[in-house]
């Protein structure tokens, strides 16, 4: 025994006395993390530039507080696995089919031009065509994750500029895996010919498709079990097991790990858990994500910043400008407004995430030296910089460019405005303008709809709506819509910036229109209505005005006096269900609103207690307090019937009373009717 407690005493010592480096190290990246994303997050600046200048502070040409930056790198090799994951998570090949045109159009071109571009300058400039062909692929692709960020932030997701945007995006992040698959190739010391390039593609294709067939068929049914087992934990190991199980299955056969993780989410995305899981993965693959870019931070050198500072700040602009050229030239032709491209080019300006992946892949392969990784790595950083200043100026730059080119106001011309007056104007043909436009139509009231989308305007020609191509924040096309003899004009966009800049310009030209707005976002509504918007209708105010009615409507609340609640709060405002202070003189009037009689109606059946019964009979206002004020029958109405009127079945009773006498008598009148009792022998 004494010697077995000595043994363990020892080890107690040596292990307390041992270091873990690696556990020092992740607790220093934690304590310089954390701040540095809480300036960053404060300025609102992306955050993946503040993991990598953390990677520039703390790594090994930083102050060297990280003693084991190959361990942090196997770590961030996880981060890449759970990134690719997550990509195939969140793609959807319903939503690929449904903007076809924009993702493979838009996108195809803007990373097939961009390779091309690249691949030229580069080649012309010494470089193998390999390498150039390497720096196609840096080049070519944007920060799903800045973008992304700063369009949900400013609540730009949906609107024109914002789903090309994502349509290019999404195509560039599918890129990214053949990417993957073809560096190797790249990185090879043999001559690459097409031949190779082809059979190894093909190769993947192969392994890909199987272990996709093979996991399809096994994976959902692991799911559905371990779902219904109702834990949470089990249900985190399955995602963890089948993420680097199935990456570590296609490292196997030759393929990337990142691969592997991309098949696993593609697989899992297309089962009716997909939601859950990526809540469940979402922080790990944050942790790990943020591992990976800073340890690519780690492999900056302070000091090749110092002594190239020119050239690199010349570089990041040229890098620049030539995306904006080339994204802007791939959205013209499939977006006819200057306007939209020019805001979706510069947002897309940067150099994105995968690229690091990339970088780093072709590094370690030696398809670029330290130096021209480095030449990478700064101007990428920067572009990242400037990605949240270039995205701030993108729209007013955009409107001063329209209005340099668009047409004169002597040089307008007439439209199909001009021969309306007293009409509406509706922007955007969506559902909302959809609708409004076909209860115009029917009612015969003048409207025109503008509208940017040429698929919508197909639809609304087809459908007999008059309907015109153009930008609402034009004069020119107000103009044509006839904003000068219009009496309301609905913006019906999902675009807020456009939605200011109209109601701005709408208001100049004519300041007796009545403007209606409708917008996703209730902070919104001030700003609209100080812009000089007359109804902002904030779209989940309008989704809570419905369940409080149907709420009140349960508890047996007339409809007039829910009609009378609905109408104060849209004439305040919306500022009761903001939160806003709300007149004393309309809360006791609502106050009495509520307290005072209501009405209720009750549809009598075969073996009910009022069946057959006279007014006189039933004596209603005795037992519950309330009384019957009319009497829908099918050949009409009784108005006040008389105490000897006979009720039957499929009578509508219309009662009159306080809520509680309400209540008391459809529990009356709810009750079933005992039949006499039939003594035997």
């Amino acid at each position: 025994m004494k010697r077995l407690f000595h043994f363990f005493k020892g080890t107690s010592i040596i292990i307390s006395m041992s270091e873990f480096p690696l556990l020092r190290d992740l607790i220093i990246i934690l304590v310089v993390t954390i701040p540095i994303s809480f300036i960053f997050h404060r300025f609102k600046l992306p955050i993946i530039v503040g993991y990598l200048l953390t990677g520039i502070v703390i790594g090994p040409y930083g102050i060297r507080l990280i003693s084991e930056p190959s361990m942090v790198e196997t770590l961030s090799e996880i981060g890449v696995v759970l990134l690719l994951f997550t990509v195939g998570l969140e793609f959807s090949l319903t939503r690929m089919v449904r903007n076809l045109k924009t993702i493979i159009g838009s996108g195809g071109i803007q990373v097939i031009l961009t390779i091309m571009v690249v691949s030229a300058i580069t080649y012309l400039y010494g470089y193998s065509l390999q390498q150039s062909v390497f720096f196609g692929f840096l080049i070519s692709l944007s920060s799903t994750a800045i973008v992304l960020k700063m369009y949900t932030d400013r609540g730009e997701i949906n609107s024109p500029h914002g789903k090309f945007s994502v349509g290019i995006l999404l195509f560039q992040d599918l890129c990214v895996v053949p990417m993957v698959l073809l560096i190797p190739v790249l990185a090879s010391i043999e001559e690459v010919s097409l031949q190779i390039i082809f059979i190894t593609i093909l190769k993947s294709i192969i392994v890909v498709a199987t272990i996709f067939f093979a996991s399809r068929l096994l994976v959902p049914k692991f799911l559905h079990h371990v779902v219904r087992l109702k834990s949470r934990e089990s249900l985190i190991l399955l995602i963890i097991l089948l993420c680097l199980g199935t990456a570590w299955l296609t490292n196997r056969f030759g393929l990337s790990l990142a691969m592997g993780a991309f098949i696993a989410g593609l697989i899992i995305s297309e089962s009716e858990y997909s939601s859950q899981v990526v809540v469940e993965i979402l922080p790990f693959r944050d942790f790990f994500s943020s591992l990976f870019f800073i340890s690519i931070g780690m492999l900056f050198r302070t000091y090749y910043l110092s002594e190239h500072l020119i050239y690199l700040l010349l570089l990041t602009l040229g890098i620049i400008l030539l995306k904006i050229i080339l994204t802007l030239l791939s959205i013209v032709l499939f977006q006819k407004s200057f306007r939209i491209a020019f805001i979706s080019a510069l947002r897309l300006a940067q150099i994105g995430e995968f690229s690091f992946l990339l970088a780093g892949k072709g590094f370690i392969l030696n398809l670029i030296g330290n130096g021209d990784f480095q030449t990478f790595l700064i101007p990428a950083i920067l572009s990242m910089m400037a990605a949240p200043i270039l995205i701030l100026i993108s729209y007013p730059l955009s409107l001063r460019l329209q209005s340099l080119f668009s047409i004169s106001e002597k040089g307008w011309e007439e439209g199909e405005g001009d021969k309306l007056n007293d009409h509406v104007i509706i922007a955007g043909y969506g559902l909302n303008g959809k609708n409004l436009a076909q209860v115009l139509k029917e009612t015969r009231i003048p409207y025109i709809v503008i509208e940017l989308n040429d698929e919508r305007i197909k639809a609304g020609k087809i459908a007999g709506i008059p309907v015109i191509y153009g930008d609402i924040t034009s004069k020119a096309i107000l103009y044509k819509a006839g904003i000068e003899t219009a009496k309301i004009i609905v913006f019906a966009i999902s675009d807020p910036l456009s939605i200011r800049r109209g109601i701005h310009i709408a208001r100049q030209m004519n300041p007796h229109i009545h403007i209606i707005v409708r917008t996703l976002y209730t902070s919104e509504v001030e700003d609209l209505l100080t812009l000089g918007a007359d109804q902002v209708i904030p779209m989940d105010f309008e989704t809570s005005v419905e369940i409080f009615s149907r709420v009140l409507k349960e508890y047996h609340i007339a409809g007039n006096i829910i009609k009378q609640y609905v109408d104060m709060i849209r004439m305040d405002g919306y500022s009761m269900l903001r939160g806003l202070s709300i007149a004393q003189e309309k809360l006791k009037d609502l106050y009495n609103y509520l307290l005072s009689s209501t009405t209720e109606s009750y549809l009598v059946t075969k073996g009910s207690i009022a069946d057959s019964k006279t007014l006189k009979g039933l004596d209603l206002r005795q037992k519950t307090g309330a009384v019957i004020i009319a009497i829908i029958r099918k050949k009409g109405t009784h108005v006040n019937p008389d105490p000897d009127f006979r009720i039957e079945p499929g009578d509508l009773l219309i009662l009159l009373g306080s809520h509680a006498q309400l209540d008391r008598t459809v529990n009356f009148l709810s009750t079933p009717l005992v039949p006499p009792y039939k003594g035997g022998n």
